[in-house]
């Protein structure tokens, strides 16, 4: 049993280490763009939808470190666990960082990823949805969260429609809809703190620790 824990731990560990890209449970974790506007122990709960299904997705800061901002995701698998994931997340002018990541499963240690992501955080994102879209006026959003004074932004790339205000923490992100699906905010998150606990491990030992078993 527990090396299928182990085993299952690794592969969730290898889909969030794509974020945006990877598949993870149903739905995949969105690469989340609005207006950056962290503030710790803020935070915001989503519900997402695509092609695959439907799900609740949290995101939150929880800290300040060496100049950035630790932004913790939580999503649920198929088997109804909740995973994290927290970056330390420095914003340099117009693009944001990634420094370190970890994440960690229900009974598991935490994992470090930043060997992972090596190539990676070294080239930054322009994840400022103002940067390459049109704004197309203010418009009063309702949602389980409230309502929202908005800028109505779509993208030039995608034509992916996203709502921000700046009553929402940390992207100002209200809602958004697009072909790759949708999302809404359903609760804003206040005194947010880490789920991630324990001594990280790094991807190495855990291979290893696999290996054993």
């Amino acid at each position: 049993m527990k090396s299928r824990s182990m085993t299952f731990a690794f592969l969730a560990v290898m889909a969030w280490g794509g974020m945006a890209q990877a598949q993870f449970g149903m739905t995949r974790p969105p690469e989340l763009r609005g207006v950056f506007n962290p503030v710790v122990g803020e935070g915001a709960s989503y519900q997402m939808a695509d092609d695959k299904g439907s799900k609740q997705f949290d995101i939150a800061i929880v800290g300040q470190e060496s100049g950035g901002y630790w932004m913790e995701y939580s999503m649920q698998e198929a088997k109804g666990e909740t995973v994290y994931m927290k970056t330390l997340m420095v914003k340099q002018g117009d693009e944001v960082f990634q420094q370190r990541a970890l994440v960690q499963m229900a009974g598991q240690p935490p994992i470090e990823m930043s060997m992972m992501m090596n190539g990676q955080n070294k080239q930054g994102k322009k994840l400022d949805i103002r940067a390459e879209a049109q704004k197309l006026g203010t418009e009063s959003i309702t949602t389980p969260a409230g309502t929202f004074s908005c800028e109505h932004w779509r993208t030039t790339k995608d034509n992916t429609d996203v709502w921000v205000s700046d009553k929402v923490k940390p992207w100002g992100l209200v809602k958004y809809s697009g072909k790759s699906g949708s999302g809404t905010v359903t609760k804003l998150l206040t005194g947010a703190k880490t789920h991630i606990t324990g001594t990280p491990i790094s991807m190495q030992e855990m291979m290893r620790q696999m290996g054993k078993q």
